[in-house]
């Protein structure tokens, strides 16, 4: 039981982090002038153009959902746990190698960049490892976590067809050309795939079937809780 509530406040720190780089991110978007987008509400509403920040969502969803017991097994909780693993993962690796050099930052997007770019991932890999959960991820959860990837870099392409806005550099076919941005997706492709198998062969390694993780589910009512403590004894 201790260990399900370390798990749980490490869950729900997860997801503090994130809500807190998102509330730092929304009015630093709002107040930047210039660019494609004229509005602040315009400026906002475009921060879900952005793989970091839709994987920092799904990461936040998948660790309040934990942090409450509330996740269950259902393929979906594999799914949107796998997902946002990866995608968070690849975030943070993406930015580190192509990204952060490419602006200046001050006030509350460092604080923000600090925390969607740096603690975000590193908090969500470190859970993982540490707590699981264990026995979730096949298979087939890995092939339906590759829509999201897929889906946005549709969404991303097409979008930007129509309104010469790419959020990243490396998708953008104005600066690479479409064979520069194939060349670029295959490879983040192939890193997200490469990481979604490693986790699933990490998690069928080391899971055990027969122990279900107790956070998964909601705590019992008191009076359960007291008669399945009187008889551990």
């Amino acid at each position: 039981m201790q260990a399900s509530k370390i798990a749980r406040a490490w869950f729900g720190a997860t997801a503090l982090v994130v809500i807190a780089g998102l509330a730092a991110q929304i009015p630093v978007s709002a107040g930047t002038t210039g660019g494609t987008f004229q509005t602040p509400a315009g400026r906002v509403a475009n921060l879900l153009a952005f793989f970091t920040i839709d994987s920092n969502i799904l990461v936040g969803i998948g660790g309040l959902l934990l942090a409450l017991g509330v996740a269950g097994r259902s393929t979906f909780a594999g799914v949107l746990r796998l997902t946002g693993l990866v995608g968070i993962t690849v975030t943070g690796v993406v930015f580190q190698v192509a990204l952060a050099d490419l602006y200046e930052l001050h006030g509350w997007a460092v604080f923000a960049d600090t925390m969607l770019h740096k603690v975000s991932p590193l908090m969500c890999v470190a859970g993982w490892l540490l707590f699981g959960p264990r026995g979730q991820l096949s298979w087939r959860v890995l092939w339906w976590s590759l829509l999201y990837p897929l889906v946005w870099l549709a969404v991303t392409l097409v979008r930007g067809a129509f309104i010469g806005f790419y959020p990243y550099p490396f998708v953008d076919p104005g600066i690479n050309g479409y064979g520069g941005v194939a060349f670029n997706c295959v490879l983040i492709g192939v890193l997200f795939t490469g990481l979604a198998a490693a986790a699933v062969g990490f998690d069928r390694t080391f899971s055990r079937r027969d122990e279900q993780d107790d956070y998964l589910a909601a705590d019992p009512p008191e009076g359960v809780e007291r008669i399945r403590d009187a008889g551990a004894h």
